[in-house]
């Protein structure tokens, strides 16, 4: 057994977390967890009392939280290159937690069709809906990544957030988000962890011929 264990399911934000340790080359077993049962039953409640997923146990410690796992896992293989220089990292943490915080939360308020007035709008981190994904994407311009001229772990990170969004409709469709995800999805780490999750999907139901 590998000394790191993946907890996901295939339609879940554990794809990001597939992506990522595609990237890093590590080897890694994975656990599939079914939202109805076993995701919220131990063990794995042990591992994250949330009873969601992903997780990771690397070592017998526990990490939650793509952003997290995302930057712990380009520390812990410092081989696959995934993290700038610790005195470059300046982009490569505010762009990450950009898109964990302020984004996330814009997204998740607009798809519960919540707005938050001019009062609210200063306690939000995130301002409103409109200014946020407007300095993601100046910040997805700026350069070739979103760190720089260097493909990160922040990528991974803030690229899938880019990537579901315009798909499902909660980002707008915008050139430079298609430009931005065309350089990063190409990847072939990318793609492995792409096939390796569908094919993990349940099969679709029988059409009925009636």
């Amino acid at each position: 057994m590998a000394n790191l264990t993946f907890y996901t399911n295939p339609m879940s934000r554990g794809r990001i977390i597939r992506w990522m340790l595609e990237e890093t080359g590590a080897d890694y077993d994975t656990v599939i967890l079914d939202y109805a049962s076993t995701m919220k039953e131990e063990p794995y409640l042990s591992i994250n009392p949330m009873g969601k997923v992903p997780a990771i146990v690397h070592n017998g410690h526990v990490v939650t939280e793509c952003a997290a796992i995302c930057a712990y896992l380009a520390d812990a293989f410092p081989e696959a290159g995934l993290a700038p220089p610790t005195t470059e990292r300046a982009d490569y943490y505010r762009w990450l937690f950009y898109a964990a915080g302020p984004v996330e939360q814009a997204v998740t308020n607009k798809s519960m069709n919540f707005a938050p007035n001019e009062q609210q709008q200063r306690m939000a981190g995130y301002g409103n809906y409109d200014l946020a994904v407007d300095t993601l994407e100046k910040a997805v311009s700026a350069n070739p990544y979103i760190a720089g001229d260097s493909f990160t772990a922040a990528d991974v990170y803030v690229g899938s957030q880019v990537g579901w969004g315009t798909q499902f409709g909660s980002l707008p469709k915008r050139d430079a988000f298609a430009s931005y995800l065309g350089r990063i999805m190409s990847r072939d780490a990318y793609q492995r962890a792409n096939d390796k999750d569908n094919a993990l999907m349940p099969a679709p139901e029988p059409v009925s011929a009636d």
